[in-house]
């Protein structure tokens, strides 16, 4: 397989978020690429005999779920904090595909605050399941735990104790979930609905 490579991210000042903490929380993400790519290493090297290391390799490939997916889900966190905040325009399909589907934008983005409220660390995730055409909502277990298959990834916020541990204690997390959103560049959100194939 070809190595995946660490991606850079434009993220300028935020509100509410210290640049200290998204340096930090960069050089997290930069050990997740790092692992994702030396266990396939470490799973090519042990498969000459596959027999002989059939525990190591099962064990590289069990851990090999967590290391990719937290390499992915951090891209997807940075992008959504990437060339400054933007709202959601009136006309939004997001919007209005969601509006659809709850009481109203105001309602569902405060039930999706609910969600990233969730005790423990992990990842609170608007899902859409193109089957049906609606939105779910997914708490994530560290990163990996719960992710629903055929399931696509509209936003998402970390709720590990690292994407805000600089700027608030853990009593505070509620003020990095509002940090989060006075900075969420919701262009990328958009697209993100788009390529789900919410837009027809």
């Amino acid at each position: 397989m070809k190595p995946f490579i660490q991606q850079t991210f434009n993220i300028g000042e935020l509100k509410g978020i210290s640049a200290k903490n998204i340096e930090e929380h960069l050089k997290l993400y930069a050990g997740y690429v790092k692992n994702t790519n030396l266990i396939l290493e470490k799973i090519g090297e042990y498969m000459a005999d596959p027999e002989k290391n059939a525990y190591v390799i099962g064990e590289l490939q069990r851990r090999f779920g967590f290391e990719f997916n937290g390499m992915r889900n951090h891209e997807y966190y940075f992008k959504s904090l990437e060339n400054g905040a933007k709202s959601l325009p009136k006309n939004s399909e997001l919007k209005k595909a969601i509006e659809l589907q709850a009481p109203s934008f105001e309602a569902w983005l405060s039930g999706f605050k609910m969600l990233a409220m969730t005790r423990g660390i992990g990842w609170a995730v608007l899902g859409y399941d193109k089957k049906t055409k609606q939105f779910v909502h997914i708490w994530i277990d560290e990163q990996h735990l719960g992710q629903l298959n055929g399931v696509e990834w509209i936003l998402g916020i970390d709720m590990w104790e690292h994407a805000y541990v600089y700027d608030y204690p853990t009593s505070e997390k509620k003020k990095y979930v509002e940090a989060f959103f006075e900075n969420l560049n919701w262009d990328v959100i958009e697209e993100n609905f788009k390529k789900a194939g919410g837009v027809q």
